[in-house]
């Protein structure tokens, strides 16, 4: 069975790590270690929920995660019998960390909370890394440990740009919102859109995906629009952390706790609902503004799942947009859905304030409601 170690094997593992990772681990003292316990954290996070996902989507999620752990390419074959040996081991290594602590954070000014990504960022920023730590659903912790690129202060939010991950778990969040912090992750980024690009080029079907590509330069440069692309549409991942910074302020301090009481099931058109509140608040207007016609297709190439079922009529703008109607339709369903999704959200969060832990089944009610949905 591997350890935590082993399965990552140390920075190393990753050759995307390049002089950046040098630099670290000469400043660092034992930044080995510190990849060590970030990543048996993320292991131990990974045993407890990597059973909650489909096994579709289970099999795509550890496909890319081997590729990762493995310093691979995207688009490259993978070695089908390599990946089933490490497969079984990864799960063996899981179910023996099933239920375990998560670690501290050791630094040299002494061990932190895991959570406490304040504080770790705090020691870590001098040494050109970055740390995240939080939930991606109920329940469900999430722990990463890359190379800051650069900060960046936007309208008083500090954005943390990360480059090459030392660290990572099963779900990698290319973007994530922490207080007034933005943690967006390039490489969590780059490999999520190569993966749905692999996933195109099976079928290679017309729609929205389609056109944000022929923006890039599909048809004369092949995959090599898929780099231009993830360069440009890096801004339309921070615009929506953005708006749910500004949704944020708008329901208060209690949407987590919220969060945390109801199911899975429920959790998806909750967030959903205060995601579609963020992206007409800020992320879609910003774009409408700038007229980014590749950023609006790429956007709607992943209107999908719950929150396409909760807001048809932005498909049907979007649709009216491609149409040639310039916007109008856009614009409108903009404006109602901060209106519509505003009021959600507040409902949700004022049930909550209410009734506390006892108001899991009136906001699963309200949230799952046919009446929440934006034709």
């Amino acid at each position: 069975m591997d350890s935590a170690a082993d399965a990552r094997a140390g920075v190393a593992a990753n050759p995307a790590c390049g002089p950046a990772h040098e630099t670290a681990t000469m400043s660092l003292p034992r930044l080995d270690r510190l990849v060590d316990a970030v990543q048996t954290n993320c292991h131990i996070a990974d045993a407890s929920h990597a059973a909650d996902l489909t096994l579709c989507t289970y099999l795509m999620q550890m496909r890319e995660f081997f590729r990762w752990e493995h310093g691979l390419a995207p688009m490259l074959p993978l070695p089908h019998d390599e990946v089933g040996t490490w497969l079984a081991r990864r799960e063996s290594l899981w179910a023996s960390l099933e239920g375990e602590a998560f670690a501290p954070v050791p630094l040299p000014g002494g061990p932190l909370d895991p959570f406490d990504a304040t504080a770790v960022n705090a020691e870590l920023r001098p040494f050109g890394l970055v740390y995240g730590a939080g939930y991606v659903s109920p329940g469900r912790a999430n722990f990463f440990l890359g190379e800051l690129q650069r900060v960046h202060v936007r309208d008083g939010i500090e954005l943390l740009f990360s480059g090459c991950e030392h660290a990572r778990g099963l779900v990698a969040p290319p973007a994530a919102l922490a207080g007034s912090t933005v943690m967006l992750r390039k490489e969590s980024f780059a490999r999520w859109v190569w993966e749905r690009f692999e996933a195109w080029m099976m079928k290679r079907q017309q729609g929205a995906f389609k056109a944000a590509l022929d923006c890039y330069g599909f048809e004369a440069l092949g995959p090599e629009a898929v780099g231009r692309l993830i360069e440009g549409e890096f801004e339309t991942l921070a615009l929506h952390e953005l708006g749910e910074f500004r949704a944020g302020e708008q329901l208060g301090p209690d949407w987590q706790g919220l969060r945390g009481l109801v199911s899975r099931r429920a959790d998806l058109y909750v967030r959903s609902a205060r995601d579609h509140l963020a992206d007409c608040l800020v992320t879609l207007p910003t774009l409408l503004r700038a007229d980014a016609g590749a950023s609006l297709h790429f956007w709607f190439a992943n209107l999908e799942g719950v929150r396409a079922q909760l807001f048809p009529r932005l498909s049907h703008a979007y649709a009216a947009w491609v149409a040639g109607d310039a916007g109008a339709a856009l614009r409108g369903a903009i404006v109602d859905g901060c209106v519509h999704w505003g009021r959600v959200c507040n409902e949700l969060a004022a049930l909550y304030r209410e009734l506390g832990g006892d108001a899991a089944p009136r906001i699963e009610a309200r949230a799952t409601s046919p009446d929440q949905v934006l034709r």
